[in-house]
């Protein structure tokens, strides 16, 4: 069934991670030939960025219709999960190289967001495991 708890989780971790595409992942400033000048990072920068959030943005949007097999449904969440841990790897490694004016720089909202919706795939798995044992033990009273 999709109107499950675990449904709604899911369908919350993904609207976050597509969150990623619209805000910034990070801002700083730049002195070049003595002008300050602000810039971001974002997601459409980098191609393998753009893969990976693409990748943790649909898995959970697929999981939520896969109800019927849940083992593969929290195989898939935790390969979501996999994915949003390499997104914010790749995404602390790149603010990492950066030449930018000290104090000035700051992580931007883009960045919390795969965060969050981690929590959110993990109480999906949770959900997902208390379905998988009611369903077990409503097959042993049979």
């Amino acid at each position: 069934m999709i109107q499950r708890k675990q449904s709604i989780w899911l369908l919350i971790a993904a609207l976050l991670n597509a969150g990623v595409f619209y805000f910034d992942l990070y801002r700083y400033h730049i002195i070049a030939n003595g002008i300050d000048t602000p810039a971001q990072i974002r997601v459409s920068d980098h191609f393998p960025t753009l893969l990976i959030a693409l990748v943790m943005t649909l898995l959970p949007v697929v999981t939520i219709f896969m109800f019927r097999n849940r083992k593969r449904q929290i195989t898939m969440s935790v390969f979501s999960i996999i994915a949003a841990t390499g997104f914010i790897t790749m995404a602390l490694q790149r603010t990492k190289n950066l030449n930018a004016v000290p104090a000035s720089d700051s992580y931007w909202v883009g960045s919390v967001l795969p965060v969050v919706a981690i929590v959110f795939l993990f109480m999906a798995i949770l959900g997902i495991r208390k379905d998988d044992k009611l369903v077990k033990s409503t097959d042993r009273l049979r």
